[in-house]
């Protein structure tokens, strides 16, 4: 049974930068693929961002290409979220996500564990 904790949100003027973490607990992080998903006010929730379980590959969404990023530190057993250039349309809930052994793509039935959110606001 993996736990994650997300942190790191808060209120950011647009055009700003903020990284949020994911820390894991309870399982070989490194054995597990991390996806960053958001769900803003009124719609859907969405993938972001993800990282396979061996580091080697990084997915993101067109949405957020050139400004997202994901990392990964297996020694703190944390994942990171770097978001830059933010804008208006990145307010959202985000929540972070483990797939045992998975790829680290979008579909959301892949990821098992979830974290509760961070709250990312972006104030224009």
């Amino acid at each position: 049974q993996v736990q994650l904790v997300e942190s790191g949100g808060g209120l950011v003027q647009a055009g700003g930068s903020l990284r949020v973490s994911c820390a894991a607990s309870g399982g070989t992080f490194s054995n597990y693929a991390i996806g960053w998903f958001r769900q803003g006010p009124g719609k859907e929730r969405e993938f972001v961002v993800g990282i396979n379980w061996s580091g080697r590959n990084t997915y993101q969404a067109d949405s957020v290409k050139g400004r997202f990023a994901i990392s990964r530190d297996n020694a703190e057993n944390t994942a990171y979220l770097q978001m830059n250039s933010l804008k208006s349309e990145d307010t959202a809930v985000y929540y972070c996500a483990a797939s045992y052994f998975g790829s680290g793509r979008s579909y959301q039935g892949e990821y098992r564990y979830w974290g509760q959110g961070t709250q990312v606001t972006v104030s224009s």
